[in-house]
C-alpha cells in the first residue's frame, strides 16, 4: 500500500518551530514523529492484517494531537489532559524523560481510546470473530514497532536534550529502552480494554460519564510521571 507522508511532514514542522523557540513540547513530537514515520513504513510493508484501517486510525489519532494543540495554542477550549502537559512544558523544570512520557500517557492513555472507539464502533456489531481478532492483532503489532523505534528516540531525541542519558544508556544496555517499552505495551493493553468497555455502553451520557472517569485516570498518571519517578 502506497502510504501518505504529509502527516510526519506536519510534525517535523512544528517540531521546527518548537525548537526555534526552545519549547520543550518538541521532545514529545519529535519522538512521536519518528514513531508515526516507521508506523508508514510498516502500512507500505504490509505488516499489518488491514493496512488501509491502520493507516486511516493513524491519521484519525494524529488528528487528536493537533487540534488540542492548535486549541490550545489559540487560547480555546483544550482537553484538560493536554492543557496540563503544555502547561508543564511551559513552566515546569522537568526532566526530558518526564516531559515525553508526559505527552506519551495523554496520548496513548486517552487519544487512543478515543481514536480506537471512533474507528471501531460503526464496524464492531457486524464484524466477525475472525476480524475482531485482527483488529486487535494490529493493535498489538504497534507495540513491535515502538520497541523498534525506542532505541532510535533514545539516540536522537533524549539524549540531544539531555546528554547524560547518553551515559545511562551506556551503563544499563538494552535495560533502560526495555523497561519504556514495558511501560507503553502495558498502557497500550489497557487502551484495548477500555475500548471494549466503551464499545458496550448503550447511551451517549454513559460513554461521556465513562470518558471523564479515563480523563482522572490520565490526569492521576500525569501527577506520578510530574512528581514522583525521580528524574529531577
Amino acid at each position: 500500500m502506497e502510504v501518505n507522508n504529509s502527516v510526519v511532514d506536519k510534525m517535523m514542522e512544528t517540531v521546527k518551530k518548537f525548537e526555534a523557540n526552545k519549547d520543550n513540547r518538541t521532545i514529545f513530537l519529535h519522538c512521536y514523529s519518528m514513531m508515526t514515520a516507521n508506523m508508514l513504513l510498516a502500512i507500505e510493508q504490509n505488516k499489518f492484517h488491514d493496512t488501509q484501517w491502520v493507516n486511516q486510525l493513524l491519521n484519525r489519532f494524529a488528528d487528536y494531537y493537533f487540534n488540542a494543540l492548535t486549541c490550545y495554542d489559540c487560547g480555546q477550549e483544550t482537553p484538560t489532559v493536554w492543557k496540563e502537559v503544555h502547561k508543564a512544558a511551559a513552566s515546569k523544570k522537568l526532566h526530558v524523560i518526564q516531559h515525553l512520557l508526559l505527552g506519551v500517557n495523554s496520548h496513548i492513555n486517552y487519544d487512543l481510546v478515543l481514536t480506537l472507539y471512533d474507528m471501531l464502533s460503526p464496524e464492531w456489531a457486524d464484524l466477525s470473530d475472525e476480524m475482531r481478532v485482527k483488529r486487535y492483532q494490529d493493535h498489538c503489532l504497534v507495540n513491535l514497532i515502538i520497541g523498534d523505534t525506542i532505541d532510535k528516540v533514545q539516540d536522537e531525541v533524549v539524549e540531544k536534550y539531555s546528554p547524560s542519558m547518553d551515559v545511562i544508556d551506556k551503563l544499563m544496555g538494552r535495560l533502560d529502552e526495555f523497561l519504556l517499552l514495558k511501560l507503553i505495551t502495558a498502557w497500550r493493553d489497557k487502551v484495548w480494554d477500555h475500548t471494549q468497555e466503551l464499545l458496550v455502553l448503550e447511551s451517549e451520557a454513559e460513554r461521556t460519564k465513562y470518558i471523564l472517569e479515563l480523563e482522572k485516570k490520565v490526569l492521576k498518571k500525569a501527577d506520578w510521571l510530574d512528581t514522583q519517578i525521580g528524574f529531577r
